[in-house]
């Protein structure tokens, strides 16, 4: 059992703390509870991974702050990175984005 870090229940993201494969089983505690999910792709250490399904345009939610946004689908054991996120921050084609 593979185990990354959610530091909130807040949280649709977590760190991998070591290199995760397609088909592992995937363990974090939040508030006292195990969840697992399986993975769905490779997630090198130290890369972001979805724990719960984030649709297209959704929030990115990391340490309880958005950190981005859902460039497409993002499924529960998907890595999180470059090719399926989108800043928000000093964007002046997002409204309310901030400099």
């Amino acid at each position: 059992m593979k185990v990354i870090i959610v530091m909130s229940a807040h949280d649709n993201v977590g760190n991998a703390v070591e290199d995760i494969a397609r088909g592992d089983e995937v363990a974090y505690d939040v508030e006292g509870v195990r969840h697992t999910f399986t993975a769905v792709g490779d997630v090198p250490f130290g890369f972001k991974v979805a724990i719960k399904p984030i649709p297209a345009g959704g929030d990115i939610v990391k340490y309880k702050e958005v950190i981005g946004r859902a460039a497409v689908t993002i499924q529960a054991g998907e890595c999180v990175h470059i090719h399926n996120v989108e800043g928000k921050r000093g964007r002046g084609d997002i409204e309310g984005s901030k400099a």
